[in-house]
């Protein structure tokens, strides 16, 4: 389908810039007049899409996280986020809830499994030393468009 929209951005692998991916993402999806919900469900997903960059990618010694975003004619976001840090061995396995490499933290193993809940696809790509690319995709189709004013 046609792209009608598309941003791209490189960003510093920090905690910090969390909060800026979700803030970009939240405007380029707002022609779309996303519900509060729909909304909150594409920032989570991205929220743990560049947190496993930072943390399992990075390992939290920064690096570059590339969000790139387009909107189709038919109102489908597609988001990549792509970072290029030590990548996944088994990616069957990294998907599984409750699976993490951080046993020494607090994390929950759940970041594939939110992404996989609030979006309607999720692909992710990796290769070991090379890095990770996960796309989701979120289907806008009932957009909800303000309603006409009449005279």
């Amino acid at each position: 389908m046609k792209i009608v929209n598309e941003m791209c951005m490189d960003f510093y692998a920090c905690p910090e810039n969390e909060a800026f991916a979700r803030m970009t993402i939240s405007a380029f999806i707002l022609p779309l007049n996303p519900t509060l919900e729909e909304m909150g469900d594409v920032k989570t997903a991205i929220s743990e899409a560049v947190t496993n960059a930072i943390v399992h990618g990075y390992k939290q010694l920064g690096g570059t996280i590339r969000m790139h975003a387009t909107l189709t004619a038919d109102n489908i976001l597609t988001v990549d986020v792509i970072d290029n840090g030590c990548g996944i061995e088994d990616i069957t396995k990294a998907r599984e809830p409750f699976f993490t490499t951080e046993t020494e933290s607090e994390r929950s193993g759940m970041g594939f499994t939110v992404m996989e809940s609030f979006m309607d696809s999720v692909e992710v790509r990796s290769r070991p030393k090379y890095g990770t690319s996960v796309r989701m995709q979120k289907n806008f189709a009932a957009v909800n468009l303000p309603a006409a004013k009449h005279a």
